[in-house]
Parts: structure tokens; sequence; C-alpha cells
């Protein structure tokens, strides 16, 4: 029986060395430079910021980061993973508009 090599869903070798933005079930969100990975999607990243939660509403994130430097991230638990650079919020389209304001033509 030949020996395959098992490929992985995703490319992450096209993220190695560059920062890259992970989600993780539960909410937390981190931002970090991705040393290295696996197939299951375990990471390790340095110089790692995670976002602080707003005390008042879980669901909402702050600006506000904690130096958290190396960190091995667990596969089973990441959610998603983006390239910080060309990652952008934008205005959500499905919150109804405020009185006063009309939609553009």
């Amino acid at each position: 029986m030949a020996d395959k090599k098992k490929a992985t869903v995703l490319d992450m070798s096209k993220y190695m060395d560059q920062a890259v933005r992970v989600k993780f079930v539960g909410g937390r969100e981190v931002v970090g430079v991705l040393k290295g990975f696996d197939a299951l999607l375990n990471l390790v990243l340095d110089e790692t910021q995670e976002y602080l939660k707003d005390p008042e509403d879980p669901y909402r994130l702050l600006d506000e980061t904690r130096s958290l430097g190396f960190t091995v991230c667990r596969g089973t638990s990441v959610m998603l993973v983006c390239p910080t650079e060309g990652f952008e919020e934008i205005a959500n389209p499905f919150l109804q508009q405020e009185d006063g304001e009309e939609e553009a033509s």
C-alpha cells in the first residue's frame, strides 16, 4: 500500500510568518503571527494579542488587547482564521435604519 500524505482542507502554508486573526468557539479572538500548524488546525502563534470583551456585553469585543506572547491554539476550538491584511469591519446591512435616516437612492 502506497504511503499517501493527508492533505488538509485549508492551505495554511500561505499564511506562515504573517499576521492572522483567529476566532475561537466561545467568542474569544486573537491576532498573532502564524509560526506553525498541523492537519488538525492546531496553531502556533507568536506576538499574540487577545481582544478583550466588554464586561457589560460578552458578545462585544473592545479595541483593548492584552499580550499573550507565544501561544499554542487547539484546533478543535478554532472557528475562523483569516489574514489581518485586507481584514476590514463593515456596517451590518441587516440592522434596521434609525428614524430619520432614508435609504440611499
